[in-house]
């Protein structure tokens, strides 16, 4: 199969495009003929060799947490899914960005949602769920979100709005229109946040969640009032220190049929920035890097 790759860590130009061995399910996976691939910042980051203490990888190695495509192999004890059903979900730290990927959580992906959308959902979703979870119930609450704009925070805007909550989100200003198309009140990052939100929310911000690590866990905390009602998913060098709940994303199929489902009521949509071809792959880690990405972006893999 063809599938990105790249042989020793380093910048983008160590990724190529070549022929590789394909992968099998095994005991409870699927393997699924993908037709997209998100790009997360941990793909990089692994790639640069930036995690490499506390993600070591056995190179060469193929970039990509998250997929989507149709089921073709199904590993033992596998239930609920058939080959040719079309499922989006996550595999191991890498692995994804290839025309085959094994997938050990998934769900059905939603008839609304494009292959690209689907790709983009995976990573995202859980991540999102996971730091809305551990704030509670978020019916009639004001949550502040830091990184609204970003893949993890245009997802965690919709969920909370469709869970009844009011969400002030922080972005820069090019981004505050498409804040407002999710659901959100927009306001600016940086210094003199607390003064802004205090105009935006007079009856103060019960929960935030930081989806950034920008440097504003303390002033998010001092928001809110309690610690223990600010999560982040970003910040892990912060938040042990200031006794935040720290999130890490799960291989999770019970949060990603939650998200499916909200798909399909219309509550949630993956947001797309940019679609790469997979001969991009190198275009499609350096524009990541960058940073500032408005939701998602996404390689095609076009193999199905």
């Amino acid at each position: 199969m063809r599938a990105a790759r790249f042989h020793e860590y380093g910048d983008v130009e160590t990724l190529m495009v070549e022929q590789v061995p394909e992968p099998h399910a095994g005991p409870g996976e699927v393997r699924i003929r993908v037709a997209a691939a998100g790009v997360n910042p941990i793909d990089w980051k692994l790639r640069a060799g930036v995690l490499r203490e506390l993600l070591p990888l056995y190179l060469p190695a193929v970039p990509g947490r998250d997929a989507a495509g149709v089921v073709d192999e199904i590993g033992e004890g596998v239930r609920e899914v058939e080959i040719g059903d079309r499922v989006f979900g996550l595999g191991g730290v890498s692995g994804a960005t290839a025309e085959f990927a094994v997938l050990s959580a998934w769900a059905h992906a939603p008839s609304t949602w494009s292959d690209e959308q689907s790709a983009g959902a995976g990573l995202a979703a859980v991540t999102a769920m996971g730091g809305l979870k551990v704030l509670g119930p978020l019916q009639g609450r004001t949550l502040l979100i830091e990184g609204a704009a970003g893949g993890v925070g245009s997802a965690a805007v919709e969920i909370a709005v469709a869970q009844g909550a009011t969400v002030i989100g922080t972005a820069s200003e090019r981004n505050h229109e498409f804040l407002v198309s999710l659901g959100a009140i927009p306001t600016t990052y940086g210094p003199g946040l607390a003064e802004r939100v205090a105009i935006l929310a007079p009856g103060g911000v019960d929960i935030a969640l930081d989806t950034a690590a920008s440097g504003s866990l303390a002033d998010l905390v001092a928001i809110v009032g309690d610690a223990t009602c600010v999560s982040t998913i970003a910040d892990h060098g912060n938040a042990p220190r200031l006794g935040v709940h720290l999130v890490n994303a799960e291989n999770d199929s019970a949060l990603l049929t939650a998200a499916a489902e909200l798909g399909r009521q219309g509550h949630y949509t993956p947001r797309i920035e940019r679609i790469f071809a997979l001969d991009e792959i190198a275009e499609a880690h350096a524009h990541a890097q960058r940073g500032r990405t408005r939701g998602k972006i996404v390689v095609s893999v076009q193999s199905n």
